[in-house]
Parts: C-alpha cells; sequence; structure tokens
C-alpha cells in the first residue's frame, strides 16, 4: 500500500463515543498534567489532550498543566494543595523523577525524599478524591548526553531510583505506567537499528514534537486507551455490496465500474499525524494501538485502486491489501487529517492561555502588605482567564465534531 501521506445503505456501528469501561480517563474530567520541565513542555500533555478530544468529541473535558521546570517531588508535595487540589480536579497524573535523581550515580537519600514525599502527594489525591495516573519518567536517550551528566550511568540510575513507583502505586490504590520501561526498550531498539533519524528528546530527555508523542503513546496504552477511531467492512458481491461499520455510519454504497463509493459519518476522528513523527512510527507500534482507522473492501477485481475522501487522493491499495484490511490512521493529508489538525493549532493556541493563567496568576505570590486586595484580584483573575480557557476548548469541541464525507475507492 502507498500512502499519498493523506485521506466514510444505512447501517450503524456501535454506541456513540464509546470508550472501554477501564480506561482510566472518564466523560466530564478536569485533568491536571503535574511534574516538571517535561510536562511544562506542554508535548506529552498536549498530545495525550488531543487523543482524548479527537476520540470522544462529547467528553466535555478540562485540562490544565500545572508543569514546572526544574522542580521534583518535594516541590510537587509543597504547592499540591495550590496548584493541583485548588483546582479541583477528578483525574490527574503525576510525572515526576528526572530531576529527582540527581543526573548522577544512585543515591539512596535521593530516593527517600522522592518516594516519601511521591507517597504525600498520593495521600493527599486520595482524601479528596481525585483519580491519580502515577508515572515514572522517560528514559534518558544514552545516545546524546548532555555535558553535566553520563547518561549512560544515569539510564541505570533511573531503573533503581523508580522502581519502588509500582508497589508505592498498588499500596495508594492508583494507576501506574512505566514509562521508564517502555521508552527504554523502544530507545535500545532504536540503537540497535542504527536509527539516528530517530531523535525524541533532542538533549537526551526533553521532548521535542516527536517525544511528545513517544510519550504520550506509553502513557495512553497504560492507561487502556482504546485502540480503535472507527473501521468500514465492504464485501463486493455480486447482487451489491453491503457494508459493515463500526463506530461509524455508512450511507448510500455503491458499486461503480471502477470501485466503491459511500457516504462514511465517523464517529470521532483520528489523531492528526505530524510529519515529524512518522520516522518513530515503527517505535510507537505505528500507532495501531492507538489511532486506528480502518478500510476493509472484500471481492474488488485486482489491481490498485486510488482512495479518496470528498474527491481528495489520500492513499493508494492493492485490491490483496484492502481485502485484508489498511490502517488510513497515520496519513498526513486529507480532509480528515486537515480537521484534526485544525483542532490541534486550535488547543495548542489555547494552551498558551493555560500556561498563562498558571505562571502568572496561579503561581503569583503578593507581598505580604498588599495580600488582602491581590488575593480577591488573584480570585477574579483566575475565574476571567478560565472562562477563556472554557470557551476555547467549547470551540475546540465544535471542530472535532465528526462530518459526513464522500469516499469512493478507483482502480487506477
Amino acid at each position: 500500500m502507498r500512502f499519498a501521506l493523506s485521506f466514510a445503505v444505512l447501517v450503524l456501528g456501535t454506541p456513540l463515543f464509546a470508550a472501554d469501561k477501564d480506561f482510566f480517563f472518564h466523560k466530564n474530567d478536569r485533568i491536571v498534567f503535574l511534574g516538571d520541565s517535561i510536562t511544562e513542555q506542554y508535548q506529552y500533555s498536549t498530545d495525550i489532550e488531543l487523543y482524548l478530544t479527537t476520540r470522544f468529541p462529547d467528553w466535555n473535558l478540562t485540562f490544565l498543566n500545572a508543569g514546572i521546570g526544574g522542580d521534583t517531588a518535594n516541590g510537587g508535595a509543597g504547592r499540591f494543595q495550590a496548584h493541583v487540589l485548588d483546582e479541583k480536579p477528578t483525574a490527574m497524573t503525576i510525572n515526576f523523577g528526572m530531576n529527582d535523581g540527581g543526573y548522577q550515580k544512585f543515591e539512596p537519600a535521593r530516593q527517600k525524599t522522592y518516594v516519601e514525599k511521591t507517597a504525600t502527594m498520593l495521600e493527599m489525591a486520595r482524601k479528596a478524591d481525585v483519580r491519580v495516573a502515577l508515572l515514572s519518567p522517560n528514559a534518558v536517550d544514552r545516545r546524546r548526553s548532555p555535558a553535566f551528566s553520563d547518561f549512560k550511568v544515569y539510564l541505570e540510575t533511573q531503573k533503581e531510583f523508580y522502581a519502588p513507583l509500582k508497589g508505592l502505586a498498588e499500596k495508594h490504590g492508583v494507576s501506574f505506567v512505566d514509562q521508564y520501561a517502555i521508552t527504554r526498550a523502544a530507545l535500545e531498539k532504536m540503537e540497535a537499528d542504527k536509527a539516528d533519524k530517530v531523535v525524541p528528546f533532542g538533549d537526551g530527555f526533553h521532548t521535542a514534537s516527536p517525544g511528545g508523542l513517544f510519550m504520550a503513546h506509553a502513557i495512553l496504552t497504560g492507561l487502556g486507551a482504546p485502540a480503535k477511531v472507527s473501521n468500514v467492512k465492504v464485501i463486493v458481491r455480486g447482487n451489491g455490496p453491503i457494508a459493515e461499520p463500526v463506530r461509524c455510519k455508512v450511507e448510500n454504497l455503491q458499486k461503480t465500474d471502477s470501485g466503491i463509493s459511500f457516504d462514511r459519518t465517523d464517529e470521532a476522528i483520528p489523531i492528526p499525524v505530524q510529519k515529524d513523527w512518522v520516522f518513530l512510527l515503527p517505535y510507537v507500534n505505528d500507532l495501531k494501538d492507538l489511532n486506528d482507522y480502518g478500510l476493509t473492501i472484500m471481492g474488488l477485481q485486482p489491481g490498485t485502486y486510488t482512495i479518496s475522501i470528498d474527491e481528495k487522493e489520500v492513499a493508494k491499495a492493492t485490491a490483496d491489501e484492502l481485502a485484508k484490511g489498511i490502517n488510513l490512521g497515520n496519513v498526513t493529508t486529507g480532509p480528515i487529517w486537515e480537521q484534526g489538525q485544525k483542532a490541534f493549532d486550535a488547543i495548542n493556541a489555547k494552551n498558551r492561555i493555560v500556561h498563562g493563567r498558571f505562571r502568572s496568576v496561579v503561581m503569583f505570590q503578593p507581598p505580604d502588605w498588599l495580600a488582602d486586595v491581590a488575593n480577591e484580584r488573584k480570585a477574579l483573575e483566575l475565574g476571567k482567564r478560565m472562562t477563556q480557557v472554557n470557551e476555547r476548548q467549547a470551540e475546540i469541541y465544535k471542530i472535532v465534531q465528526p462530518k459526513t464525507r464522500k469516499w469512493t475507492v478507483k482502480t487506477e
């Protein structure tokens, strides 16, 4: 199959916007991402947000980010009330540990503080009835050690340093994703493949754009995110084609002299794969477990077929490939990709407001002599900026609403 790096009878699929019951995130969640500079980069958190918004366009979610560069679990515990609980979240992720280990050989005293302060945060979240996903940090890339650390050494420190997290999560009854183990295995595969062009972390630990996806994929799959966007299976028969849709609706299915055509209304749209993610795809399972947007057509005459959506070519595939089923979730052009990209751009714009609200207002500490006036003004400004965030979020949900699109599959 060849993608043009672009991208459908009345038959109903499964219930609208259904999620697997054991998925960590829920409808109407108010979500806080807590962590250090890797969280404040708004890379992995934005990609998680993109997945949740495009996959569940009726979920009415709110996303806040409380990442601070250079922070540790000790700092997180100290600001947990003001930066997390005061925001009234229903769900959150905790992603500390990169700075806690000190970028050096393992030190038990550092680990003791890390475990104790992480436990403090988990207990505070439990008392406030906040659902928690505890994350070990991403593994450092030993191919790209910075001047201040030997990442060949620190990679092994990380393994020992984060070892207590799983037991800590079990003790406190929270979800846990061993992001370190997942990303280390993938990074070692990149080394073995000599995949020098695949660089998730530009400096070896902070995320570039591909690194955001790298982390988001590990976190979402670890939390039970549903893989399937939707799927259409068409069987071409002598007495007319029939469709078997999953999480979508198919209408006006017709066999033509050169192939088939139909109208497809999906319950959700796929994540818009970024062009700088493409090199990374083999190391995130080609997103088969996160962005499965399927098309299967059985009974076509042998040949190569062009797949078009709203008259725009998105891929080419042989009759044999179509009979086995193809995943169109990873195309990087076409009207569905453009719809998702518009949402991604809007999410990034909204998150500039979220970040400004956090840095300029949530974190603002007035001098004692101004506290009475400042606290009143601070509450008003927080509300004002939250209204702006909510308005932007409402616009994003309008963008991701499914549309009926014309699909054609024609032989060349």
